[in-house]
């Protein structure tokens, strides 16, 4: 018998070559890390065999290249928390032998599993289910990979009586599978495609966070399942730093500060739907103030489209093949109509509505539109996903030659409201064709080479994003990043070639000859609804001066004073700051505290010295600032509201 043999070469994390050696065929990743001396599966919690992620414990059959996959990576985390879920299928099975398993993947932070239930889990259940989770860590159970023919796993949990995952195998029977693997440790068994750890016992750290309900493929006709979230890190120190950014990112919550501070409200009437209390719309309408003070700087002219357009419209935007399932539609005068789901289709109207010349061009039109979509109700949350909102779009008609320019003076206008405004950091996504979506790949090539070249020329680094492109065109999407280490997708920069054609746009050249030109979809916000909420989140409610919706607050020590009090309001309020005088016959610690609750950045403290010399002793809702002539203050404040300062 002829023992074969297979070259293994070892490559680094970067992918380059560190050794070559000749092992037995059927060898283990394991087996080589034990005969490197390495600890298994502690350092290293799986393996990438020729470009592809394996268990530790897959017989090698053929020359490979291998690279080990520790729990400190990206790829190591996403192995670790996906046998985490497995642990916790696990742990439930034994405690409510009853219920039926769904799917339990890994995702960013941790994990989660949708389940069936006569009776939702409670608080107390799923402490249970922790403590069994341990138990089974504790039992450090060898997790084994079976490779089985799909008629074989079929007639194996038919006898379980296992619908969810029956319901899988005939998904893969429809698309000519015909074998399936799974994973098994101790008693349970798990249809899945790995890879995963080789023991239960490598998992250091995890918690199991809440239960919510999910429906069965995401989709509102299906059955509702309860889903079990956990977080899972490498190491305990991880997992604890991230629980205390999950408990800071509570305590900043928009819609719980956003009710605190009276900004906001979603009222039963309308889910999804929010409504604006004074001051929201006081920071509202200082964030539309600063957009068209950029946007006339930056050459743009404000527009105003309908909400409601009939719904022909929507089947020459592609809207209707691609989009129809996140819209609302009406009858009026027996014809159909739509609520817009998007700015775009108004802005092709608007300008058609003329010959447009070369010499029009670029033609830069922002609209503050707002827009309706029908969101699952499972998927709202306040303001960050809603029902309706405002998109801050415009939309850039060009000739090819101005493609480049048009896209670097976009960059430009974002870099600035991001880093010099608000102070974000970002990085940038550049998104490709989806699936489903209109045109040729000629069409798209030529889009995305303009939208990387103009990337290149303003020597912006960026990660493509593979088949997320919007349905008529690629993009670049800005990735914000947060004091809480969050990103949150808002700017978006949308190459399109196609809805021009579509709606059959043209300008006359230089020589008097139609052509075609070439649109910019583009949002700085996003929605200005969901920046209020990442601006509210970011800062806590503690919005710098020119955001926020009372910046002072005049604060008399007795009765007596609240006619000077009054004077001091009434003098800046002539100057433009927005200043309330809180006259209650309260103890001054009792309203100082009251102002620090509403986040107002100033509080203007008099007694009969400051009324005596024409002062206010100034206290900063951080620290207190000692006594300044009411000049002074007033000159400070406006020069601090002036320059949109983040100081305050």
């Amino acid at each position: 018998m002829i023992v074969q043999k297979i070259v293994v070469e070892m490559l680094t994390t970067n992918g380059q070559l560190q050794s070559r050696r000749e092992v037995m065929a059927g060898t283990t990743p394991a087996d080589i890390a034990s005969q490197n001396e390495l600890t298994v599966p502690e350092d290293i919690v799986c393996a990438r065999c020729n470009g592809e992620l394996v268990d530790l414990s897959r017989p090698l059959n053929r020359p490979s290249q291998l690279e080990w996959v520790t729990a400190d990576s990206p790829d190591g985390l996403a192995v670790l928390r996906h046998s985490t879920a497995h642990v916790l299928a696990q742990a439930v099975l034994r405690l409510r032998p009853e219920v039926q398993l769904a799917m339990g993947p890994a995702i960013q932070d941790g994990f989660y599993y949708d389940i069936a239930v006569h009776q939702p889990f409670s608080g107390e259940d799923l402490q249970s289910i922790e403590k069994e989770m341990w138990a089974i860590v504790a039992e450090d159970l060898v997790i084994h990979r079976e490779e089985m023919t799909l008629a074989a796993a079929q007639k194996l949990f038919e006898e379980h009586q296992a619908l969810y995952k029956l319901a899988l195998l005939e998904d893969m029977a429809s698309r000519g599978e015909h074998t399936v693997t799974l994973y098994r440790q101790g008693e349970f068994f798990d249809l899945c495609r790995g890879p995963h750890i080789m023991r239960t016992g490598v998992i250091k750290a995890f918690r199991i966070l809440h239960s919510a309900g999910a429906y069965w493929r995401g989709e509102s006709d299906q059955p509702m399942l309860q889903r079990i979230y956990g977080a899972a890190f490498g190491t305990q120190t991880e997992l604890d730093q991230h629980l205390e950014r999950v408990a800071e990112a509570a305590r900043r919550d928009h819609r719980k500060v956003g009710a605190e501070l009276d900004l906001f409200s979603i009222q039963a009437e309308g889910p999804g739907l929010p409504f604006f209390h004074p001051k929201g719309m006081v920071i509202r309408n200082e964030l539309e103030r600063f957009w068209r003070e950029i946007h006339q700087e930056g050459g743009y002219q404000e527009v105003k489209t309908p909400i409601l357009l009939r719904q022909d419209l929507w089947h020459t935007s592609g809207h209707m093949q691609y989009f129809k399932d996140n819209m609302y539609f009406t009858n009026i005068d027996a014809g159909g109509y739509v609520l817009k789901p998007m700015n775009c289709p108004g802005g092709m109207l608007l300008y058609r509505r003329k010959t447009q010349s070369y010499r029009d061009l670029p033609l830069r039109m922002g609209e503050l539109g707002l827009v309706h979509r029908h969101e699952l109700s499972g998927t709202l949350h306040g303001l960050m996903r809603a029902r309706c909102f405002t998109q801050d779009d415009a939309h850039i008609f060009m000739t090819r030659a101005q493609v480049e320019s048009e896209i670097a003076g976009v960059i430009q206008l974002i870099d600035k409201a991001y880093g010099t405004i608000f102070g974000f950091s970002y990085h940038i996504e550049l998104s490709t064709k989806p699936e489903k979506a209109m045109g040729d790949d000629a069409t798209w090539e030529l889009a995305t080479a303009a939208l990387k070249k103009a990337l290149a020329d303003a020597g912006m680094s960026y990660q493509v994003n593979p088949g997320d492109g919007a349905f008529y065109g690629p993009k670049i999407d800005f990735h914000l990043r947060d004091c809480l280490e969050r990103t949150w997708q808002c700017g978006t920069v949308q190459l399109d070639f196609l809805l021009p054609e579509r709606f059959n746009l043209h300008y006359i050249d230089e020589d008097g000859e139609r052509q075609r030109p070439i649109m910019l979809h583009r949002v700085l916000f996003g929605s200005l609804e969901r920046f209020i909420a990442i601006l509210t989140e970011h800062f806590a409610g503690a919005f710098p001066t020119w955001l926020a919706p009372v910046q002072a607050v005049v604060v008399p020590i007795n009765d007596d004073l609240n006619p000077y009090g009054q004077r001091v309001a009434d003098e800046l309020r002539a100057a433009g700051i927005r200043v309330d005088l809180d006259g209650r016959s309260e103890k001054v610690g009792y309203k100082i505290r009251q102002a620090q609750i509403q986040q107002i950045p100033y509080m203007l403290v008099v007694g009969e010295r400051e009324q005596s010399a024409g002062t206010v002793s100034v206290r900063h809702r951080r620290r207190h600032e000692g006594t300044q002539s009411l000049l002074e203050f007033s000159q400070r404040i406006q020069n601090e509201i002036a320059e949109r300062s983040l100081q305050g």
